[in-house]
C-alpha cells in the first residue's frame, strides 16, 4: 500500500470530493453528505448532477461537473457514457486541491492529483459491471451492448486498474470489500463502515406477527427468494418495493405475502419496529437496511455472504443462512422462530450503535489527519 501522506502544515487545507454521479439520493450520497460536514467548504466534482434529485446538503455545496453532463440526456443515460468517464476525470484539475477523496463505484479514482495532495478512495465497490457481475450484465443486456462489451469493457478494466495506483490510500465500506479490492486491484484498504442514522429509528412495544422484506425489485436483491420461501412456510411477508420484477412476484406470491410498492418514513419505521424480523436475501457490499432493522430492536435474517457478516451478529442479533434459494431460508426462518424466545432487543440497539455516523467522522478524520 502506498504510504499515507497527511495533510499537515496547512491552517485550512483545500479539500475536494469527486463522487461518480449525483442523480439520486442512495447510500453513497448519504456518505458524500456526511463528508460534507466533516469538509463544509470542500468543492464536489461529478460526471453527471441532478440538483432537483439531491439535499440541501449537498445542493449548498460547489457542485462542477465534468463534460459529460452536458451530452445529451445525460441525467437518464449517464451509464451509457461510461467509456468515456475515464477521460472525463483525467481532465478535471484538482491541482488546487491538498485532499482529494474520491468516493468509488462508478469511476472516481481515476482523478489526476498533485504530488503532495493526498488522495484518500473510500470504495463502495469496485465496479461490478468490469469485474464480477459482468456476465450477468453481459447477458441481460441488448445485443448491441453485448457485442461492444467484450471489448469496450476490457479496455476499461485495464484503466481501472492503471488507475488504482494514483491512490494513495483506499478505505473499503466492509471487509467484504476490503477484499474485493486486494482481489482486483491487488491493494490494501482500511474499513470504515458507512455512517447509518441510527437515533432516527427505535425499539417500538408493539409488535406485528410479519416478516419485512425491504428494497428495489430486481435481481440482484434476489427478492423471488423471500417471496418464494414464505409462500412455502405460510407465514406472513411485508414486501416493500418497487422495480422490474414486481408483476412476476405478485404473480408468484401466495396470500401470505403483501405487496407495497413504497412508504413514507415513518411508515417504514414503524415497519422495522413492529416486525418479528427483517429478511435480507441479496449479497451486499454493506447493506444499511439491516443496521436500520436492528437500530428499530428487530433481528436480522440474512443470507451469510457479504458486508452484513459486518454488521450482524450470528447467534446475537440475527441469523444467517448459507445458499441462496428459497430452501435455506425457510430453515433460517424456522430457526428464528426460535431464537425470537431468547432475544434482546437492546443487543440489537447497541450492535447497529457501532455505526452511527460519529464513528465513521471519527476514523475518517484521522485517516486523512484532517480535523
Amino acid at each position: 500500500m502506498a504510504r499515507q501522506r497527511p495533510v499537515r502544515g496547512f491552517s485550512k487545507p483545500r479539500v475536494a470530493i469527486v463522487h461518480y454521479w449525483l442523480v439520486s439520493m442512495r447510500g453513497g450520497e448519504r456518505v458524500i453528505e456526511r463528508l460534507l460536514r466533516l469538509y463544509p467548504d470542500a468543492d464536489v466534482f461529478t460526471h453527471v448532477y441532478d440538483p432537483s434529485r439531491m439535499s440541501a446538503t449537498i445542493n449548498r455545496s460547489r457542485v462542477t461537473t465534468t463534460f459529460i453532463d452536458k451530452l445529451p440526456m445525460s441525467k437518464r443515460l449517464y451509464q451509457y457514457y461510461l467509456p468515456l468517464m475515464p477521460m472525463a476525470l483525467e481532465e478535471l484539475d484538482l491541482s488546487g486541491y491538498d485532499l482529494v477523496i474520491s468516493s468509488e463505484s462508478g469511476p472516481a479514482k481515476g482523478i489526476v492529483t498533485r504530488p503532495g495532495s493526498l488522495h484518500l478512495c473510500y470504495c463502495h465497490s469496485p465496479m461490478r459491471y468490469l469485474w464480477d457481475h459482468y456476465h450477468q450484465y453481459k447477458a441481460q443486456a441488448n445485443l448491441l451492448a453485448r457485442l461492444a462489451m467484450p471489448t469496450m469493457y476490457h479496455r476499461l478494466r485495464n484503466w481501472d486498474v492503471s488507475s488504482s495506483a494514483r491512490v494513495d490510500r483506499f478505505v473499503a465500506n466492509s471487509r467484504f470489500v476490503q477484499q474485493r479490492i486486494d482481489k482486483v486491484w491487488r491493494r490494501q484498504a482500511d474499513v470504515v463502515h458507512p455512517p447509518v442514522e441510527t437515533t432516527l429509528f427505535r425499539p417500538s412495544g408493539e409488535r406485528g406477527d410479519f416478516y419485512l422484506w425491504v428494497g428495489q425489485l430486481v435481481p440482484y436483491k434476489r427478492p423471488d427468494i423471500a417471496v418464494d420461501a414464505f409462500t412455502a412456510n405460510g407465514l406472513p411477508l411485508l414486501v416493500v418495493g418497487s422495480g422490474g420484477m414486481s408483476k412476476r412476484l405478485r404473480a408468484r406470491a401466495g396470500p401470505n405475502v403483501k405487496f407495497v410498492e413504497r412508504m413514507d418514513f415513518d411508515e417504514l419505521r414503524s415497519a422495522y419496529a413492529r416486525c418479528k424480523a427483517y429478511v435480507m436475501t441479496a449479497e451486499e457490499d454493506f447493506g444499511i437496511t439491516p443496521v436500520e432493522a436492528m437500530a428499530s430492536g428487530r433481528p436480522v435474517i440474512a443470507y451469510g455472504r457479504g458486508g452484513v457478516l459486518d454488521s450482524v451478529e450470528e447467534g446475537r442479533t440475527g441469523v444467517f443462512f448459507d445458499r441462496q434459494d428459497a430452501e435455506s431460508l425457510v430453515a433460517a426462518v424456522d430457526e428464528m422462530e426460535h431464537f425470537l424466545r431468547h432475544f434482546d432487543p437492546d443487543d440489537a440497539v447497541r450492535q447497529a450503535g457501532r455505526f452511527a455516523p460519529e464513528v465513521f467522522d471519527a476514523k475518517i478524520a484521522e485517516l486523512t489527519s484532517v480535523g
